[in-house]
């Protein structure tokens, strides 16, 4: 219209900015992501920030209401691939898929077998717990039993001088077969798939090994893909335990073959993972190879065997319990005490002298040192080498091969022991072999 101003487009984008982050700000926070509206005069820009949080998740637009974006977050390191790792690590951790819609999109780099991990372990925690209920049998017995069919006795068994065939109605405690005929088509088709994957490695051939023992569990029943309405009574019914929900969501995963989520053009589900929790697990498997080339037993906080309690006086002062290292790697001598962090110490450390860096980020180095210190405490050999593992580039864990200076050495007197203090970088883009073969090297 003449004279009327032009309508100023930033402010219906930033209407619908605002919109967007808080239509999807439950799903930002599960996925760890900050995410906020900048406007620089010219434009309108969404600035997303991430933790240590990767996965994919929907996102839902401002315009339709429907979960037509996605969102994926990936590591800031460089790697050889979720699956890949997954593999080589004996799936120490696994991807945690989300009860959200869809995604539009999924990732090529993750290969089936990955769900199938996942299916696998839901299935057996599924078998471990399967609900037992009373079922209505028909049966012909030596004697009486609940309701007898007097009139099915009369004509077929005492006509033909049967007197000792009672058929008889009564309820009996079976396993929820209907549930197992779904588990067994679960299995049946997650075989059918992984054994179309055994070029991917031996990890695939492990997991066909555990597809075919949890089929010895259900074979007494034939299989079955579930329909959509029984899948809804299952989730609708009463007294059910996350395991129950979770084996039924991936009998339901299979049944609609379904995949990962991630960057390619077919849909996927929806999933997260700890990135923290990753490089740990990783960290473990490299320090694996490490104890079968030097010797000593490995021990892991992840599955708490390296818990050393703190007793209090009184008890009920202290806030700290307990002390949990990442790994222990015990030999007859000494002690290989490993602190995983998934921080970017490392490369600051090749990028600046320690004075050039920030007060918070030298007090941060130097929590992650004392924690780890501490922990040599639970050492009890006369030798204790004190390792904290930071994560790097493939390129810059090259480098500093070649330069001779993967490795960074302190040594702390202790009174009768000793006590060295070692920083290393532990790539993901590198074998977990190659990678201890320097460390065997170093620790040896």
């Amino acid at each position: 219209m003449p004279g009327e101003a032009p309508r100023d487009p930033n402010s219906l984008a930033a209407r619908l900015a605002t919109q967007f982050i808080e239509r999807n700000r439950t799903r930002f926070v599960e996925m760890g992501v900050e995410a906020e509206q900048h406007y620089d005069g010219s434009s309108v820009d969404l600035l997303f920030r991430t933790t240590t949080k990767i996965g994919a998740i929907p996102l839902i637009s401002p315009v339709t209401g429907r979960d037509d974006y996605g969102l994926v977050v990936k590591p800031r390191f460089d790697w050889s691939g979720l699956g890949p790792m997954l593999g080589e690590m004996n799936w120490k951790i696994i991807p945690t898929p989300l009860s959200l819609p869809m995604l539009p999109r999924s990732e090529r780099k993750i290969p089936p077998w990955v769900l199938s991990t996942i299916v696998l372990h839901r299935i057996s925690a599924l078998l471990r717990e399967l609900e037992r209920r009373f079922e209505l049998v028909d049966d012909v017995r030596s004697a009486p039993r609940g309701a007898v069919n007097w009139a099915q006795y009369a004509v077929e068994h005492v006509a033909r001088g049967a007197f000792t065939s009672v058929p008889c109605r009564y309820p009996d405690l079976r396993d929820d077969r209907e549930l197992k005929a779904g588990i067994r088509f679960t299995l049946y088709r997650q075989l059918r798939g992984l054994e179309g994957q055994r070029a991917a490695g031996a990890f695939v051939l492990r997991l066909i090994d555990i597809c075919e023992h949890l089929l010895e569990r259900v074979r007494d029943v034939a299989p079955r893909e579930p329909a959509p309405r029984q899948f809804d009574r299952w989730f609708r019914g009463t007294l059910r335990s996350d395991s129950f929900r979770d084996g039924i969501e991936a009998i339901q995963w299979t049944s609609e073959e379904r995949g990962l989520a991630g960057l390619s053009d077919l849909q996927g589900l929806p999933w997260i993972m700890p990135m923290d929790a990753f490089f740990e697990a990783w960290v473990e498997t490299v320090f694996a190879a490490v104890g079968r080339r030097i010797g000593g037993a490995l021990k892991s906080g992840r599955q708490r065997g390296t818990l050393a309690p703190l007793n209090w006086n009184p008890p009920f002062v202290g806030s700290q319990r307990y002390l949990l290292p990442d790994i222990l790697l015990e030999g007859a001598a000494t002690t290989i005490v490993v602190d995983a962090k998934y921080k970017e110490h490392w490369e600051e450390l090749q990028e600046r002298r320690w004075g050039d860096w920030e007060a918070e980020l030298r007090e941060r180095h130097r929590a992650d040192l004392l924690q780890a210190l501490a922990y040599a405490n639970v050492a009890t050999t006369p030798r204790v080498v004190v390792c904290l593992a930071y994560p790097c580039a493939r390129g810059t864990w090259e480098s500093l091969r070649q330069r001779g200076r993967l490795f960074h050495r302190a040594a702390l007197g202790a009174g009768v022991r000793q006590l060295d203090v070692l920083l290393t970088a532990v790539p993901m883009g590198v074998g977990a072999e190659q990678v201890a073969t320097e460390l065997a090297a170093e620790l040896g």
